[in-house]
């Protein structure tokens, strides 16, 4: 699946979104989970990759792959940001 830039930015929007209902972070706004989102996009990706199980399929694995990505990418800043307020 091919997917121009416009369709990252609505998968990073779901992932993200869907991310912050498992992972509460202080943070918001739509910028904000979409940047989260492809980046978690990037990182399910990869994932995807060492795991073996080779390239994402289709809008739905997308999203799957991408969301689990922006939920480890959101753990990792509410890890940094809890060190900081110490």
């Amino acid at each position: 699946m091919d997917m121009d830039l416009v369709g990252w930015i609505v998968v990073g929007f779901i992932a993200g979104s869907i991310s912050g209902w498992f992972v509460n972070n202080d943070r918001g706004g739509c910028l904000w989970t979409i940047v989260v989102g492809v980046i978690g996009g990037f990182l399910g990706g990869w994932l995807s990759r060492q795991l073996g199980l080779g390239q994402v399929e289709g809008f739905i694995g997308a999203i799957v792959f991408a969301s689990i990505g922006a939920i480890l990418v959101r753990l990792v800043l509410r890890a940094v940001a809890g060190r900081e307020r110490r």
